[in-house]
């Protein structure tokens, strides 16, 4: 459930990267080729957001950062000023009980990724979706959104990460 873009002015765009992976053909990809795939894909997803954003549109991007060199590609297409980043935290047996109640992940997917998604350090907010429904998540941000500090998180990370992959 996307709450913010109900608070926010103007027209705001969910961009999923689920939604993106499902563009993809019907083609069975043999295990092989599937990270290269995933790779792919999140590259054009990648610059499809910074095309979005460079076009003036307000976004909301739901794509885990679970491989650094993801980060890394957003921080060189993304402008930093612009971009706020938004830590959504749950307690892992939470985020199991989820993804096994969805049924569309290969199970176990969630604990591969929960160490990953947020080790890149800093966030601009962080919400916890166990204790805060949709609607409070949404209104935290919205309030924050106005009063945001400088510099931001995408401003400290590009300033201080490596850039080797």
């Amino acid at each position: 459930m996307l709450v913010l873009p109900e608070l926010e002015k103007g027209t705001w765009f969910h961009m999923p990267v689920d939604a993106f992976h499902a563009l993809r053909g019907g083609r069975q990809i043999p295990d092989s080729e599937l990270q290269d795939e995933i790779d792919r894909t999140a590259k054009g997803f990648h610059r499809a957001v910074a095309g979005m954003a460079a076009g003036g549109n307000n976004l909301v991007v739901d794509y885990p950062l679970s491989r650094r060199w993801r980060l890394l590609d957003l921080l060189d297409l993304l402008v930093p000023e612009d971009t706020v980043l938004v830590a959504v935290r749950c307690p892992l047996p939470e985020l199991n009980r989820r993804e096994a109640d969805r049924g569309d992940r290969s199970p176990g997917l969630a604990a591969l990724q929960y160490a990953q998604v947020h080790a890149h350090g800093p966030h601009d907010i962080d919400v916890d979706t166990s204790v805060l429904t949709p609607s409070e998540c949404a209104r935290r941000i919205h309030d924050f959104l106005p009063r945001r500090p400088r510099p931001t998180a995408f401003e400290t990370l590009r300033r201080t990460l490596s850039r080797g992959y």
